[in-house]
């Protein structure tokens, strides 16, 4: 009994007829043969499989008669071979997916360790109909195996059939040729030991003559079919679809060259019996003429991938890449031919480099615009994310960060409404988007915006969640200050607007009575409403040249002791501040004189805004190492410390000691930006109770 592992019966109702057909080939348990092991090789490179074998099913066994890719096994049990089932019926039979075959759940070489996943056998039938065996490929990936394959397959099953039915004739001749060697040695004996025979003998040799000829007539149809058997292999690389090339001899002369190769090659026909040094000078230089050389030498194979092909087509040269196989055929020992087989990948090559260059860009985009990125598993909570979308939480690359640690920095009013928008994106598949704070370990609250997506199993199972994020608390707190600073804008542009309306309605009930102290009163009051309004219209335009780039410097030569005397009439002329000036009186720069005269202006306004009481107020000017150094002084209440970095910051607006000041919180920001654009610098020092200064540098770079 042999072990049947199919679950099905295996064994035909002619089996042992058909035992009796295989035995009579006397093939088993025979050596392998160059004729064979060429054919099993042959069909790993057409069908681009790692396991071909041409295989003979006995009574409980199996008998490899070549082997390509399964080591040096020689046999396998009947009941465990895919070949038993092959040969209950005269069609290819054909396994694209092993574990879908309830029949082969139990094998062992589906369920074991070898993991067989494909199987295609062709049936080696003879000429009187008997399934002696198979020529099968095995691959460990399913695959869709195509009708042009299986016809390829059964081709050179024939082929293989042919060659055994060859054999086994010339066996046949062998034996018959022994057999009529011994006749004629016993005739000959018989001839010298009795003479009176020697008629019978004379006929006996003439019989032995005709079967001599016979057996001749024999070997000629014997080449013929050899002759046949060659043509279909010819043929059979031909119509493959893959490419494929003879080149014989270590001066690779091209023996056959199928269309596809050729195309590769951008050639024809006419290379064929060419060496292919001269079919193809442009291969010169390029690593193949040396492969093939080493493959033929030393009688092993070459495997080469995405190899860069360099040839001519039509006086153009044209650049691919390749995947390909140099095999070599031997003969007792001595390589004789060598066969490539080769693909063109040239599409997918520049693909991948496509994709890859698209990848590059991508992540290049992702850092300059600090986007972080990561992939939820649903089922456990697991985050897969890069080191900007750590961070964009406050951990750092090396640090753990998964999902219910994300949803702990976020402020807990938000976490369910965030929780709500993913299982909405989950049910509807469509993209979640949400803006969050959170907070940092260090206490520090941050703005996030963040949109994901969920990804599905080959079920139709949410199981992933993929998301990108990016820190936008500068933005939030861009808006927040630029909301501030609308409603700051409208009230203070109001109250001005609103003096001076009531000032001209007033002005308008007594235009027809004399001049009085009341005209006089309104007509200043008026006046000053205009020089708030001017004041904070002029910040707004330079704010508006500024971010729009067309904050324009008119540079000129001029003495900075000048420019202060002319500067500041306006509390000159109330007389109640002196404007105290000290320094280097002769020294000329090089800048826009407006502009800087505007820096001045604000220094002075806001040391007699927030320092009323101190009567001085001193301008000095000096020079250090090519720069030019103007700074204004007061005596007044001094500012706290915390508020120094924050004074030249746009749209900051300082309370100070609980009151509340007109303006935009503009003034010290244009004045920076003016520094800014002359290449210097600008800075405040100040301590309460004594005083403070403001101060800028601009280089001298004095010109005419």
């Amino acid at each position: 009994m042999i072990e049947n592992t199919f679950g099905m019966n295996i064994i035909p109702e002619n089996d042992s007829e058909r035992l009796v057909a295989l035995n009579r080939y006397r093939i088993m348990d025979t050596p392998s043969e160059a004729s064979f092991d060429n054919m099993a090789k042959l069909c790993t490179q057409i069908f681009s499989v790692p396991v071909s074998l041409v295989s003979l099913v006995d009574a409980e066994r199996v008998f490899f008669k070549a082997n390509a890719g399964m080591g040096n096994a020689r046999e396998a049990n009947r009941g465990k071979s895919l070949c038993a089932l092959a040969v209950l019926h005269p069609e290819i039979t054909v396994f694209e997916d092993a574990l879908k075959e309830p029949c082969l759940i139990a094998n062992p070489n589906v369920a074991g360790d070898f993991g067989l996943r494909f199987y295609a056998g062709a049936p080696l039938i003879t000429h009187d109909g008997f399934l002696i065996g198979t020529l099968c490929i095995i691959d460990q990936q399913p695959r869709v195996f195509t009708e042009k394959e299986s016809r390829i397959l059964a081709g050179m099953a024939t082929a293989v059939m042919d060659q055994i039915e060859l054999r086994s004739s010339a066996l046949e001749e062998i034996e018959n040729h022994q057999v009529t060697n011994g006749l004629l040695s016993e005739q000959k004996e018989e001839m010298q030991a009795v003479n009176e025979e020697l008629i019978t003998t004379n006929e006996e040799l003439i019989s032995s003559n005709k079967e001599l000829q016979t057996s001749q007539e024999q070997l000629i149809s014997l080449n013929r079919q050899l002759a046949d058997s060659e043509a279909r292999f010819r043929n059979l690389i031909k119509q493959s679809p893959v490419a494929i090339a003879i080149l014989q001899g270590r001066e690779m002369r091209i023996d056959c060259a199928n269309d596809v190769i050729l195309r590769i090659w951008g050639k024809d026909d006419s290379v064929v019996g060419k060496n292919l040094a001269v079919a193809l000078p442009e291969i010169k230089g390029q690593p193949f003429l040396d492969l093939l050389d080493e493959v033929y030498t030393s009688g092993k194979a070459y495997f080469g991938k995405e190899v860069m092909l360099s040839v001519v087509e039509n006086g153009i040269s044209k650049h691919m890449y390749v995947n390909f196989t140099y095999q070599p055929f031997e003969v007792e020992g001595i390589t004789k031919d060598i066969m490539v087989v080769a693909s063109d990948v040239t599409a997918q090559v520049e693909a991948r480099i496509a994709v890859e260059d698209v990848n590059q860009r991508l992540q290049i985009a992702m850092d300059a615009s600090k986007l972080g990125s990561t992939e939820v598993n649903l089922a456990d909570g697991v985050m897969e994310s890069t080191a900007q979308f750590k961070a964009n939480y406050g951990y750092r690359e090396d640090e753990t960060f998964n999902y219910p640690d994300l949803f702990e920095t976020m402020f807990p009013e938000h976490r369910e409404r965030v929780r709500k928008l993913v299982q909405e994106a989950i049910a509807t598949n469509t993209v979640y988007r949400a803006e969050y704070p959170v907070t940092w370990r260090d206490g520090s609250v941050h703005w996030i915006s963040a949109h994901g997506r969920p990804r599905y199993d080959e079920n139709g199972k949410v199981n992933r969640m993929v998301g990108m994020t990016a820190d936008i608390t500068e933005s939030k707190l861009f808006e927040q200050r630029k909301d501030d600073f609308l409603s700051i804008a409208s009230h203070e542009l109001k109250t001005p607007v609103t003096s001076l309306k009531a000032s001209l309605q007033l002005l308008d009930r007594i235009k027809h009575k004399p001049n009085s102290a009341m005209h006089i009163k309104l007509i200043e009051q008026s006046n000053r409403s205009m020089a708030k309004m001017s004041v904070l219209v002029d910040d707004l335009l330079n704010m508006n040249r500024m971010s729009e780039g067309q904050l324009k410097l008119k540079k000129t030569t001029f003495t900075l002791s000048e420019m202060l005397n002319l500067c500041c009439n306006h509390v000159r002329v109330e007389g109640r501040y002196e404007l105290v000036i000290s320094g280097d009186m002769d020294l000329r720069i090089y800048a826009d004189e407006h502009r800087i005269d505007q820096v001045v202006v604000n220094f002075v306004n806001n040391a007699v805004k927030y320092a009323p009481d101190s009567m001085k107020i001193f301008l000095n000017i000096e020079k250090i190492t090519g720069y030019a150094k103007i700074s204004v002084r007061d005596e007044g209440p001094g500012i706290a410390s915390h508020i120094l970095p924050h004074l030249f910051d746009r749209y900051y607006r300082v309370n100070h000691e609980g009151q509340s000041y007109s303006g935009l919180g503009l003034g010290l920001y244009i004045c920076s930006e003016i520094i800014k654009r002359h290449e210097g610098r600008i800075g405040v020092e100040s301590e309460l109770n004594h005083g403070s200064t403001f101060w800028f540098t601009i280089p001298v770079n004095e010109q005419q």
